[in-house]
């Protein structure tokens, strides 16, 4: 099973799943709302999901901006400031569909695959502009 998907499934369970900053390893909060199949990808697949996990450790901003926006549309972690966002700027909304058809040309036809694999000098531009879109837009105190 594909790291983001056993990822999607927990976090859509309830539960939260992430890297903890304190002693560098994963963590699960409310465990307990994981459906055991899932939990078992997940030990079988632990090696690979902390793999994910670290290799977003020294990601940019820009980049972890642009995996929220994922998570958040895909349905995987809610991110209301980024909806908001999203919501109140139309044209942002669009970069940021540009920003995937850019990553579809190149391949990323796949919401469980990690997409940057799939980046390009078309979609860095596009995810740079998208990053101080946000940035302005939390600036803003909207």
């Amino acid at each position: 099973m594909q790291v983001l998907m056993i990822l999607s499934q927990i976090w859509k369970s309830g539960a939260n799943i992430y890297l903890d900053r304190k002693d560098d390893r994963i963590a699960i909060d409310r465990q307990k709302l994981i459906p055991p199949e899932v939990m078992q990808a997940a030990e079988q697949n632990f090696q690979a999901i902390d793999a994910w996990f670290k290799s977003w450790k020294d990601a940019s901003p820009e980049k972890i901006t642009l995996m929220k926006m994922v998570h958040q549309f895909c349905g995987w972690q809610e991110n209301e400031k980024l909806l908001d966002w999203l919501l109140d700027e139309k044209d942002s909304l669009m970069m940021f569909d540009d920003w995937m058809i850019a990553l579809n040309k190149n391949g990323w036809k796949d919401i469980y695959d990690d997409f940057r694999q799939f980046e390009n000098e078309e979609s860095n531009k596009l995810a740079k502009e998208l990053y101080i879109r946000a940035v302005t837009y939390a600036r803003k105190g909207a």
